[in-house]
């Protein structure tokens, strides 16, 4: 026997949540907050979070961070 899940509000209110705060992060540090949508896919969204937390913003070029040379 078949067993539908019917999961696919849930599912779109949870990227939603998610989404809507990468967004605005995204603006903030000088990307494209179109990347934020990447958020919602499984593996991709570990990946940009880890570049978005270890790269170089935009948005920071030319500015003196403490603690680098």
């Amino acid at each position: 026997m078949y067993y539908q899940h019917n999961l696919g509000p849930f599912w779109l209110i949870g990227a939603i949540i998610v989404i809507i705060p990468f967004w605005r992060i995204c603006q903030r540090v000088g990307y494209n907050p179109w990347l934020s949508l990447l958020m919602a896919l499984p593996l991709v969204n570990l990946i940009f979070l880890y570049v978005l937390a270890f790269a170089d913003w935009p948005s920071q070029k030319g500015t003196v961070v403490p603690g680098r040379t």
